[in-house]
């Protein structure tokens, strides 16, 4: 597939999600060295260094050695760094003063599922410009690092921060979240400059003048702190191609970032892993580097934390599968006229994708992941409103969605959500299942919401501008236009072809001149 028109408008923000992974299993790691090291009174002194933060509506954790995921977040505020004051004076031309960038979002936002049963660990990244309905937002959209923005709370009325990102992430994606854990610019840099640097592969050279990136040379090369977190903040990717002699626009902003980072991440983590091991002075340091500015959910215990380290201590941080929520890059301006105020320019956003995401997600849960298949069509009553403003739209999925044996209960007109918006399956509270169900019966821009428990239907599926209704199985081999709904007559047609032009896989390769990890010696 192609992606060099999309890529072009891609735009995003700060990467450094994949080094808090690392920082946080380096931790875990470096703990389990200290309990045989250093002792009871000392482990509990380097506990208290944590910080905490509230998070409500938590998921518990299922006794029995069940899976669970933590929530891992680069929290990109400026104004918490004013108390680094070096760093900041260093930084702020890069990364832009307090006054400058208000509030803090999410910039990095991953998802770390650990299963103790098979004692093995999975990463799973969801970009930071995905658009989700914001919950409690009755309809509100935004992208899912606003949502751990408090500056937006006297403007929305909603209230925003650790608490409304869990939130999202549960009741929109589906997937659970036991702990949250945050880390911010900072600390990347004390992390690899107490690393002594690390050592990486540059095919090319590489500049950035937003992140301050400038890699003169092609081959391994040492960074320091300061360079180390402009690469993985790098989303203005310049490359020299040496075919041509000129430089190029890499073009994938934030997406390419992930990728990017997830290759820096394994780097770190195997250096974090030896140096700790090796050297309990060297563990120390780690943790003195980690932990001031380390932010753990209310209930991350002591007790939790010694487990984890115990239980995954084996687990090699720079092998740990990782992968990236797939999503589509919209085409040109994105135009939200439900709320005008939320205009987003060129490649600001990207949309959900179903059935990819929902089978990546299934995927990434294992055998915690919800057994929607269990649930059948005609044990769910659905409303559908016309959120697109083609006329019949409503009437017309209504009717793909009888065929798949769903109890319809209504048909109505909702407020016209945009030219280039999302399907959203909202399901009632306890409900989730119902929810995946009928999201798993749809193709294209789409993804579900958790709705008021006095909502009229078990689903309520309002529609946007580019998906399709599952065939039933029976007429699998007929036409589809009886039971696909899009707002065109061709809808099928769009929907095949957005995918092929607009979709960010899951498996997208990594473009030539991206970094890697340096060979052996």
């Amino acid at each position: 597939m192609t992606h060099q028109h999309q890529k072009k408008v891609v735009k995003s923000s700060k990467l450094r999600r994949r080094r808090r992974i690392v920082t946080v299993l380096a931790g875990f790691i470096v703990l389990v060295l200290i309990l045989g090291i250093g002792g009871y009174v000392y482990v509990h002194y380097r506990y208290g260094q944590i910080g905490r933060v509230n998070v409500n509506g938590l998921t518990t954790q299922a006794a029995g050695g069940k899976p669970e995921n933590i929530l891992l977040v680069g929290d990109n505020s400026r104004c918490a760094l004013k108390k680094y004051s070096s760093f900041y004076q260093k930084q702020h031309s890069h990364f832009g003063t307090c006054s400058q960038v208000g509030g803090g979002r999410s910039d990095v936002t991953m998802v770390l599922h650990l299963d103790p049963a098979k004692h093995t660990a999975y990463l799973l990244s969801i970009p930071r410009d995905l658009w989700m309905p914001m919950p409690g937002g009755h309809g509100l959209q935004l992208r899912v690092d606003d949502s751990l923005n408090s500056a937006e709370d006297s403007y929305l009325n909603l209230k925003f921060g650790p608490t409304m990102l869990v939130k999202a992430i549960q009741q929109d994606l589906g997937i659970p979240i036991s702990h949250y854990v945050e880390l911010n610019f900072y600390t990347f840099e004390r992390v690899v400059n107490t690393l002594g640097g690390i050592t990486i592969d540059f095919p090319t050279k590489l500049k950035d003048y937003y992140s301050g990136l400038n890699i003169t040379h092609p081959g391994c090369q040492h960074l320091n702190g300061t360079q180390a977190l402009a690469l993985v903040r790098a989303r203005h990717l310049y490359y020299y191609d040496p075919s041509t002699g000129t430089w190029k626009y890499d073009g994938t902003g934030d997406l390419g970032r992930i990728q990017r980072t997830h290759i820096f991440l394994r780097v770190l983590a195997s250096e974090i892993k030896a140096s700790a091991l090796s050297n309990p002075l060297n563990a120390n340091a780690l943790l003195g580097s980690i932990l001031p500015a380390l932010k753990l959910d209310q209930g991350f215990t002591l007790s939790d934390l010694v487990s984890l380290a115990l239980t995954y201590s084996h687990v090699n941080p720079g092998a740990i599968p990782t992968t990236t929520l797939p999503v589509i890059i919209p085409n040109g301006t994105f135009h939200d006229l439900a709320n005008p105020s939320n205009y987003q320019a060129p490649g600001s956003i990207v949309l959900p994708y179903q059935p990819n995401d929902l089978t990546q997600i299934s995927k990434f849960l294992g055998s915690s992941a919800t057994n929607y298949q269990a649930v059948k069509p005609s044990s769910v009553t659905v409303s559908v409103r016309n959120g697109s403003g083609v006329n019949g739209e409503a009437q017309q999925t209504a009717t793909a969605l009888h065929a798949l044996g769903y109890k319809i209960q209504s048909v109505s007109n909702a407020t016209y959500a945009g030219s280039d918006s999302e399907a959203v399956v909202s399901y009632r509270p306890g409900d989730l299942a119902m929810g995946e169900r009928v999201l798993s019966s749809l193709t294209g821009q789409a993804i579900m919401a958790q709705g008021p428990s006095s909502q009229s239907a078990d689903v309520v599926l309002t529609t946007g501008s580019t998906f399709t209704v599952a065939t039933p199985p029976s007429s699998a081999s007929s036409s589809s236009s009886s039971s696909s709904s899009s707002g065109s007559a061709s809808s099928a047609q769009s929907v095949t072809q957005l995918a092929n032009t607009n979709l960010w896989s899951s498996s997208e390769p990594v473009s030539w001149w991206d970094p890697k990890a340096c060979p052996s010696k």
